[in-house]
């Protein structure tokens, strides 16, 4: 498979995209966790060919909108991504999520008919591959305090700010 890498800027640092021929979103992670992408890559796909290239004005248009106010702008943005059924559903059920809308992981869990899955969809959270598009950082504990984030927490409560969650001290 034969994957374009590509970065933006943006106010919470540089961000790594990886994009495929049809310019869908495969990878979305921050510079300084360029390993941890690199692992998901693999897992997600095996082997491939990862060739730095330009962004896909679609996906810089909606990354920038985002970072400028229009939180939903990222929500038109095609993606693809590998991963289990479970994973899969996960990731679908964080698309719906709204801007502003923090929810914990068993209520997650309870919106896709697997209450009692709540480590599981830890787990499934934690190898999405999307960061900001596919809305991890929107999941947070039962008690309302931020829980971990592959872009590190400071980023996870930027965002959240950024879309109005008031966050528990």
């Amino acid at each position: 498979m034969r994957l374009t890498l590509s970065t933006l800027a943006t106010p919470i640092g540089t961000t790594l995209i990886v994009t495929d021929g049809a310019g869908a979103l495969r990878a979305l992670d921050f510079e300084d966790y360029r390993p941890r992408m690199d692992r998901l890559l693999r897992r997600h796909y095996g082997a491939l060919d990862l060739d730095d290239g330009p962004l896909p004005a679609p996906i810089a248009q909606a990354l920038t909108a985002y970072f400028d106010g229009d939180l939903t702008a990222p929500d038109r943005l095609p993606t693809a991504t590998n991963g289990t059924d479970f994973q899969r559903q996960v990731w679908a059920e964080l698309r719906r999520l709204r801007p502003g809308e923090a929810v914990s992981y068993g209520t997650l869990s309870a919106r896709i008919g697997r209450p009692a899955a709540v480590r599981a969809m830890g787990l499934a959270n934690g190898a999405n591959p999307i960061a900001i598009v596919v809305p991890c950082h929107r999941v947070i504990g039962a008690d309302g305090s931020l829980t971990g984030y592959g872009g590190g927490l400071h980023r996870k409560e930027w965002l959240l700010r950024h879309e109005g969650v008031v966050i528990r001290s």
